[in-house]
């Protein structure tokens, strides 16, 4: 299954299980409802900013979108680079993968390569859920603005966020930046 089905069937599955319907996601999260159905048939790769508006108006991290469905069994430990969910964002390029084991752990692995000189713009920011991240910068740098606070982080350096307020992502280098997300948090 590609990754677009993959997305397509989780969001399926994570609005069955909040009990909301095509027209109530809509309307709570600002996607359009043809959009969200396109998406759960997996004949639209929604953009990084479309699956932040479902996630937050779901609960969830943007992470939990990669997820396979729920297993019916006890979640795997280990996840093979092999098995690892990749994503390229349709509009600014940026290609994450997630590196957890799906359900193990409550904590969230996200590595991202980031394109020179691309924005990315995260402007929900109530949420259904405490989730808190932290961004470890691997090689590159990248500015990052949550809220009205703004950080240039350059390699080794970490930044911890609470995903309460926009968040802002802008590579202003000239080469690919490369980070970690770990992401973890608790629904209400």
């Amino acid at each position: 299954m590609d990754v677009t089905q993959r997305i397509g069937r989780r969001l399926r599955e994570l609005r069955s299980a909040a009990g909301l319907s095509l027209d109530a996601l809509a309307h709570k999260s600002g996607v359009s409802r043809s959009n969200i159905s396109l998406i759960e048939r997996g004949q639209s790769s929604a953009t990084a900013v479309v699956l932040d508006k479902l996630s937050s108006a779901l609960g969830v991290s943007v992470a939990s979108m990669f997820e396979a469905a729920s297993p019916r069994a006890a979640p795997e430990p280990l996840a093979r680079v092999a098995e690892q969910p990749v994503w390229d964002d349709p509009a600014s390029g940026y290609r994450r993968r997630n590196v957890s084991p799906p359900g193990a752990s409550p904590l969230q692995l996200v590595d991202v390569i980031f394109p020179a000189g691309q924005r990315v713009a995260f402007e929900t920011a109530a949420r259904d859920a405490d989730i808190h991240q932290l961004v470890w910068m691997i090689d590159g740098r990248m500015d990052i603005r949550h809220g009205a606070q703004q950080w240039q982080l350059n390699a080794g350096d970490c930044l911890a966020m609470r995903l309460d307020a926009p968040i802002h992502f802008h590579n202003p280098g000239t080469q690919p930046a490369r980070y970690l997300v770990a992401l973890t948090g608790t629904r209400p």
